[in-house]
């Protein structure tokens, strides 16, 4: 009995093999955050390293990603980190959104909560590792964006309406 869920195991194993994933490729920047906001060119490398893979068009796949179940799990991680942000939309979203997007940011990488943790476990994507003071790079930038936003819209326009309880 062993036997047969050992065997049955592997054949699932490599048979998923064959079942392709949508890669994150497209690179659409029409709406991208750089078309509205100033972003320095340090922080720029920063969100490219620590952020993009899973809030972009464009991700960077490491090999491992061709193999399942892995290339499941990068995919789902890929198209929730986008659900949440995408900085390849983030001008097409409502200013309110795009202040409260800010504000997450700060919140996020604050607590270091982002980059997520297991991004980098293992020496993986040690790039995306941030120092402290990549950390206050990257909080002080999205705070002088929210402060620019606070001066070129009125107030009431920065503030998320409360959604319907249904």
């Amino acid at each position: 009995m062993k036997n047969k869920i050992i065997v049955g195991l592997i054949v699932v194993l490599i048979a998923i093999q064959f079942v392709p994933t949508e890669k994150n490729l497209s690179n659409d920047n029409t709406y991208a955050l750089e078309t509205k906001y100033e972003v320095p060119a340090d922080v720029k490398v920063l969100l490219e390293n620590a952020c993009n893979d899973c809030h972009s068009n464009k991700s960077t796949y490491p090999w491992y990603s061709s193999v399942q179940p892995v290339g499941f799990w990068l995919d789902h991680h890929v198209n929730d980190g986008k659900k949440h942000l995408n900085f390849a939309t983030f001008t097409k979203m409502p200013i309110a959104v795009q202040n409260h997007k800010l504000e997450e940011v700060v919140e996020q990488v604050e607590s270091g909560e982002m980059p997520m943790p297991s991004y980098t476990y293992f020496g993986l994507h040690s790039n995306a590792k941030l120092s402290e003071a990549d950390r206050s790079k990257i909080i002080n930038w999205a705070k002088s964006q929210m402060a620019m936003l606070k001066a070129s819209y009125p107030a009431d326009s920065l503030k998320m309406k409360p959604r319907p309880r249904g």
